[in-house]
């Protein structure tokens, strides 16, 4: 049988012992062993079989919990595609990415639902089927309790259609930070890869506990946050989400965890609202997702003696292409590019100072699906030809083999012909205001084709105060934003990213 996610899960309870009692945690709560999850994934996956066809993309509308992961398991051990849909994106959100995915059936809960006050969001879903858990569990009977106590748990790589790495495992949807959601399809071999390359240079294991409050539905949390621990031995706890700042550092220390994942936003938040004995376990804390903003590192450093280690990926990549190393950590870089990647920097017009960058290695993804062609896969693209990838992004290497973003060519401003980092512009406010909260975007200019607007929380900073900041760093004056509009806090996704959309929707709406 080729590796697969399920195949994986197997190996990793043969390797690691079927009964270690609270391998997984949740706050349903539970406690569960390899052998339980293992339970769980051969069951829902046999339920799940008599509502889907084979090849059919299922979307799982569920929370963190160690029941979404044994249901994304089992969906696709038995050759379904589990399409993981962002609760928080709102009816018209789910409603795209299930008709680009093409998913005519939801699994959801009706706890969940009730409780995280999502009712109203499914009621307005059309054309839809949605099935919850609750229901499916009173369809599993005499007969199928007698199949998997009595062949499937012993022999679960026989209760389940041969498997195929290359086939598609599950399909994530990016962000949307700065357009419409995509799905990206992302194989068996591409996750496991991804999952196989971090661990050869982060050494998480049997004696690590991950805290996982990042979302399933984001590529980060599935594979960095949920399948590293299952492969590894590293025992896991999930917590349904990552916006509960002051609860989750309380958790952290409660639950004595020895890594955590985050973005740089919610990292500021656990900081300002964690005493330094919650995270005295941490050994490995790992910032990714949008880029780590210096006062963040500096007050983790500072506060709770914790290193962060910046890495760099995509919902393309599954999702890790470089990450600091323990050791050799470099601030200000992503680090090095993990085993098995290759890049190359490509000049960009306008461009001084490095290229776009693409890669190719094990962990790409298979392709995407469009809105505008539903359930067709697109081959992802890149000018140096097959099996490279165009990740949109500037950076530059070093000599070492470091990486560093210098900011997404979409977050460019061209701005009388010279094209400017947002993120830039973003650090300089940083600098004059290390506690506040920046975003910057751009709006149309008649007179200079782009014009930077900044979005802060900051009630006091002005363009009189940035201006000598950017004489200070010796800054061209177009860097300088044209607009300040001050706002009570900054729009985020679920992920944890900006969401620079409705930013400029508001900035355009304001010009």
């Amino acid at each position: 049988m080729s590796r697969t996610l399920f195949s994986a899960l197997v190996m990793a309870t043969r390797r690691f012992g079927r009964g270690r009692p609270g391998q997984w945690e949740d706050q349903k709560p539970g406690r569960y062993s390899y052998g339980e999850l293992l339970k769980m994934s051969l069951a829902l996956g046999r339920l799940t079989n008599r509502l889907t066809e084979p090849g059919e993309h299922v979307g799982v509308l569920l929370p963190n919990l160690a029941t979404t992961m044994a249901l994304m398991l089992g969906l696709s051990a038995n050759r379904r595609v589990p399409c993981m849909l962002n609760y928080t994106a709102g009816t018209e959100g789910v409603q795209n990415a299930c008709h680009a995915a093409r998913v005519r059936t939801v699994i959801s809960s009706r706890a969940f639902l009730q409780k995280a006050g999502l009712e109203e969001v499914v009621s307005g879903l059309r054309d839809l089927e949605v099935v919850c858990l609750e229901d499916l569990r009173a369809r599993f009977g005499l007969a199928d309790r007698f199949w998997l106590m009595g062949f499937a748990l012993w022999f679960p790589l026989a209760a389940v259609p041969r498997g195929d790495a290359e086939a598609p495992a599950v399909v994530i949807f990016t962000s949307g930070s700065e357009g419409r959601p995509k799905g990206v399809v992302l194989s068996h071999r591409a996750l496991l890869a991804n999952v196989d390359q971090v661990l050869r240079v982060l050494p998480i294991g049997p004696a690590d506990k991950v805290f996982n409050c990042l979302p399933i539905f984001h590529s980060f949390g599935l594979t960095a946050g949920s399948l590293l621990p299952m492969v590894s031995g590293a025992r896991l706890v999930l917590y349904p989400s990552p916006l509960h700042f002051k609860e989750i550092p309380r958790l952290i220390g409660q639950t004595q965890a020895t890594a955590l994942f985050g973005s740089s936003t919610f990292l500021s938040h656990y900081a300002r609202n964690a005493e330094p004995e919650d995270l005295k376990s941490l050994r490995y804390v790992v910032a990714g997702a949008e880029k780590l903003a210096e006062p963040v590192r500096q007050a983790w450093r500072q506060r709770f003696g914790v290193d962060i280690l910046e890495g760099y990926g995509a919902t393309e990549t599954a999702p890790v292409v470089s990450v600091n190393l323990p050791a050799l950590n470099r601030p200000g870089t992503v680090g090095p590019l993990l085993p098995d990647i290759e890049a190359r920097i490509q000049p960009v017009e306008g461009i001084s100072r490095g290229g776009e960058l693409h890669i190719r290695g094990p962990n790409l993804l298979s392709g995407y699906y469009h809105h505008d062609q539903p359930g067709v896969l697109a081959p992802p693209w890149s000018e140096l030809g097959k099996g490279w990838y165009n990740l949109g992004d500037v950076a530059e290497l070093d000599a070492d083999g470091y990486l560093t973003i210098l900011g997404r060519l979409k977050r460019f401003a061209k701005v009388a012909g010279e094209m400017v980092s947002l993120e830039v512009v973003e650090g300089l406010a940083r600098c004059v205001s290390a506690e506040a909260m920046h975003a910057a975007t751009r709006v149309p200019d008649p007179s200079r084709g782009e014009a930077i607007v900044l979005f802060t929380t900051d009630p006091d900073l002005c363009r009189d105060t940035l201006a000598q900041a950017v004489k200070a760093q010796g800054l061209p004056e177009i860097t300088l934003p044209r607009r300040i509009h001050l706002v009570d806090s900054l729009p985020v996704l679920g992920t944890g990213k900006v969401d620079y959309a409705r930013l400029e929707a508001r900035a355009l709406e304001a010009a």
